[in-house]
């Protein structure tokens, strides 16, 4: 396994030709901050280059997967993993490449999720190829509610339109039975079953040889594409820049932490 050392992730071998990522800010509940960001896609793109890798697994260190994106602690556009072009959007683009550079990967990539994955943290598993959560796992992006739409919008193409609709429109969150019913989960395991059913998945994944393994992967891919899913997830980019000049989101972006509190507030 590759010596790399990381400060936001933790990368370990828990079966022949099976890596796990593990998303380790549990203080911070795994917020996606751009050095995690970074640290991940790195990490993946070695494993396509290393021939004792067929399967990657992500998981989130402590209560949850994430939390989502990390608006605390400084821009999130300082030194991003993805060049993106300047200008309005530049934030939403460049979200949207990165994490349809792990699409773009040969080899699967496999989300496990726990405790919650909400806001940025739900465009980050939709990315992954197979998503498996607990039983008492839940999903949402709440920020709807204040300060845009998703930054990476899968909503559409991958649970359908009345789905998606009452997501967007409602900031809601949903579990893990919503979440594979409308598609966006394959399967829900209880919740101490969920790493060792995960792994077994994972070493279902890795019996097929990579250089197979990659065009079972792209012909997915590829079909999502003529359906335009990629086209319509594009598209999502010009509406998450327009919603910034909203008054409501403006006035929401002075104080962007109580914004994403209030957004979070179910009662």
């Amino acid at each position: 396994m590759s010596s790399t050392t990381y400060e936001f992730i933790v990368v370990d071998e828990p079966a022949t030709h099976v890596r796990r990522i593990t998303l380790n800010r549990p203080d911070k509940r795994n917020a996606i901050s751009t050095p995690m960001r970074t640290e991940v896609l790195d990490a993946l793109q070695r494993h396509d280059h290393d021939p004792e890798v067929r399967v990657t697994i992500i998981c989130g260190a402590g209560k949850c997967f994430s939390s989502g994106y990390d608006i605390g602690t400084g821009s999130l556009m300082d030194d991003p993993p993805i060049y993106s072009a300047p200008g309005d959007g530049v934030w939403a683009r460049q979200a949207t490449e990165s994490w349809f550079s792990i699409w773009d990967l040969a080899k699967p990539v496999i989300a496990q999720v726990h405790g919650y994955a909400m806001a940025g943290a739900t465009e980050f598993v939709s990315a992954c190829d197979l998503v498996y959560m607990a039983d008492d796992a839940v999903i949402g992006y709440p920020v709807v509610r204040v300060m845009s739409p998703p930054d990476w919008q899968f909503h559409t193409p991958l649970v359908g339109l009345r789905a998606a609709m009452e997501m967007m429109l409602t900031g809601n969150s949903y579990s893990a039975a919503e979440a594979v019913q409308v598609g966006f989960a394959n399967r829900a395991f209880p919740a101490d079953d969920l790493e060792n059913e995960v792994l077994t998945m994972a070493k279902a994944v890795a019996k097929v040889p990579s250089d197979l393994q990659q065009i079972n992967k792209r012909s997915v891919h590829r079909s999502f594409d003529v359906w335009g899913a990629r086209a319509a997830m594009r598209a999502g980019q010009e509406f998450q820049a327009l919603a910034g000049h909203q008054a409501s989101v403006q006035r929401a972006r002075q104080n962007p932490l109580e914004a994403i509190k209030t957004a979070f507030d179910d009662s």
